[in-house]
């Protein structure tokens, strides 16, 4: 499925803004992003197992924070992470 990166983690990916990966949940999906692109897991998901506050996933435009949210080959998923500033 295709996969798109936010930019904040365009160096694990070679700058590639979309990726291809596949998995039947968000949580299989990262592992194989990590996989092919080692330490983009830990970027988006903390030592409990959860994705971290920072970031959002989006599966065809539908915010999901569970790392079992199951997944479709022609699924379109968007990794964002969110800025912070004053």
């Amino acid at each position: 499925m295709r996969v798109h990166i936010a930019s904040p983690l365009l160096s694990y990916t070679g700058q590639q803004p979309v990726v291809e990966a596949h998995g039947g949940s968000i949580g299989q999906l990262l592992e194989d992003l990590d996989r092919q692109f080692p330490g983009m897991r830990f970027r988006i998901v903390d030592e409990q197992d959860k994705l971290r506050p920072y970031i959002r996933v989006f599966v065809n435009r539908v915010q999901w924070m569970r790392l079992d949210a199951p997944l479709h080959d022609n699924d379109e998923v968007h990794i964002l992470q969110a800025l912070a500033g004053g």
